[in-house]
């Protein structure tokens, strides 16, 4: 009995062998997964903080050119215009390289009164599994979409002289705020941008 004992286990050995194995190779499989999944949600990260960062800068850039126009009586049009994105990529590549990542993509989409910002990034760091062929050079790749949109439409409009020239806007915006604008002497861009106009991450 005992040598029957001692042949069963040295039959039973490999198969110890090969369940330790394929228990081995399943936990670098997971860990593969897991590491591909925690270095897409990175690669989120730092897709949303430059969709954003892109969208204001864009809606900074706007604010010279909003205010100039409002002598001119050309408000309406000024408004349907689309953004000036001139340092606005660049703003989203500082943001991605801050969050361990680079731009693949980077454009803007027009609409009336609502301008979106569309970056697209992929991580620095690879999978780089030794049980998944071809991780040593794959990276998380993803984008977001980031939406300005003027929030306080059809102003009231005076002109206390009745010469034409409008003295002042008054905006009555979506988020309650009131903003009036005199184009006399505007007010600095920077303290009535964020109420003029929301920036936010949409689902692309």
């Amino acid at each position: 009995m005992n040598r029957r004992s001692r042949g069963d286990a040295g039959q039973a050995f490999p198969i110890y062998v090969v369940m330790v194995a394929g228990l081995l190779f399943l936990a670098f499989a997971f860990f593969a997964v897991g590491k591909a999944s925690a270095l897409r949600n990175e690669s989120q990260g730092a897709a949303d903080a430059a969709a954003l960062a892109a969208a204001q800068s864009a809606r900074d850039d706007f604010g010279p050119g909003f205010l100039a126009s409002l002598p001119g009586n050309t408000l309406d049009l000024f408004l349907n215009a689309p953004f000036q994105y001139g340092t606005a990529c660049w703003q989203a590549r500082r943001l991605a390289s801050a969050n361990d990542a680079k731009i693949t993509a980077c454009y803007p989409e027009y609409d009336y009164l609502r301008d979106k910002m569309t970056v697209k990034v992929q991580g620095n760091d690879p999978v780089d599994s030794p049980v998944v062929p071809g991780t040593e050079r794959t990276v998380a790749k993803t984008g977001a979409t980031a939406l300005i949109e003027f929030r306080c439409p059809s102003p009231k409009v005076l002109d206390f002289n009745s010469d034409g020239v409008q003295d002042l806007y008054i905006f009555t915006c979506s988020n309650g705020k009131i903003v009036e604008i005199a184009p006399g002497s505007p007010p600095p861009w920077s303290t009535v941008s964020k109420i003029l106009f929301d920036v936010r991450l949409v689902d692309q």
